[in-house]
């Protein structure tokens, strides 16, 4: 039985999981994160029915339409897909919520509201979708195109890009990755930690615009990703997924090439492999330094960029009922009277 044919534990095929057919340009990188979300969702097992999908506005923002037919979705405006998430969310936290997102619409009108997500720690996973251009209003350049980028009807850019993963690691991110569309094992790997993690996880993935953002010269071409992609490391997870630690767990150095396991208080474990860097996830100093250099020496390094211990999720600091309040009744949420004159009492 081929692997698209092979029900999961749920009795469905990874056909189950897609969604309509795609309206992007042909080629385009988001058709491609689109499947690796169809294969990671079957893989796991995930019920359609106990996930969300978000998006805002933008191509990256129409691709929920294409993935996961049978899970919720909901199509935010501009910017304010985080707002949305967190509603709902808060309403019932025991839906897995997958939002889309593209470098505009994080990047411009929405980044107060990303900021603000990552501070709350709302349990999410958030993918941008990350071209340099505003694909769907014909190719502008975007917070995250590169300086001195030349496009044939827009000129020169002469801004510095905003790095979103950085701003995610210094905006207090518990998980921050990236990935380059074309990866399909990297991306697929980070996607199902990012699903597993209790908290923001946030992909930062490069995703080819093949209509007005394609040229050899651009760090978010297809070409260069292929050609300059340097992998931090290589990553396996077992099938229980990228388990929170409740206490610190370290592991000793390892020589470039070995594999090491990382037991998790679960029994499963992390699979590491290091390549031809020295890099620690688990520390936010050496995510900002890393970052830095790749953007002041323009290295497209991809992995694992940062993972903190679990902290609680927003609902968990605001102390909401461990029952999801879309679920609970009238008698749980109509106070008594005594209740209420206690509470009147107190502004007396």
């Amino acid at each position: 039985m081929t692997t698209r044919n092979r029900t999961n534990d749920l009795g469905l095929t990874r056909a189950d999981y897609k969604g309509g057919k795609s309206t992007l340009c042909p080629g385009c990188g988001h058709d491609s994160i689109s499947n690796h979300i169809i294969s990671v969702a079957h893989e796991m097992s995930l019920p359609m029915h106990k996930v969300i999908k978000m998006s805002g506005i933008g191509c990256s923002s129409k691709t929920p339409a294409y993935f996961l037919g049978g899970s919720h979705a909901f199509n935010a405006i501009h910017g304010r897909m985080p707002s949305v998430v967190t509603g709902a969310t808060l309403a019932n936290h025991s839906l897995t919520a997958i939002a889309v997102s593209g470098d505009g619409d994080t990047g411009s009108i929405g980044l107060g509201q990303y900021k603000h997500l990552m501070r709350r720690n709302v349990p999410m996973v958030y993918i941008i979708e990350n071209n340099g251009v505003y694909g769907l209003t014909k190719g502008q350049f975007s917070a995250t195109a590169d300086e001195g980028q030349v496009l044939k009807y827009y000129g020169r850019n002469d801004l510095p890009p905003i790095d979103l993963a950085l701003e995610a690691v210094i905006g207090g991110c518990t998980f921050v990755g990236r990935g380059f569309s074309g990866d399909s094992k990297q991306v697929q790997a980070l996607l199902k930690a990012a699903i597993s993690h209790h908290g923001t996880a946030v992909l930062d993935i490069i995703s080819p615009c093949v209509t007005f953002n394609n040229r050899p010269d651009s760090t978010k071409s297809y070409v260069y990703g292929k050609d300059n992609q340097i992998l931090l490391h290589e990553i396996d997870f077992t099938p229980q997924g990228f388990v929170p630690a409740r206490e610190e767990i370290t592991v000793d150095s390892y020589e470039s090439g070995e594999v090491i396991e990382v037991e998790m208080h679960d029994g499963s474990f992390i699979r590491l492999k290091k390549l031809s860097r020295d890099h620690d996830p688990r520390s936010r100093s050496e995510a900002v330094r890393l970052l830095e250099e790749a953007e002041r020496e323009q290295l497209f390094l991809t992995g694992l960029i940062y993972y903190e211990e679990p902290r609680p999720t927003l609902g968990e600091t605001l102390e909401i009922h461990s029952t999801p309040l879309a679920q609970l009744t009238e008698a749980h949420l109509r106070p008594s009277r005594e209740t209420l004159d206690d509470v009147m009492k107190r502004f007396m």
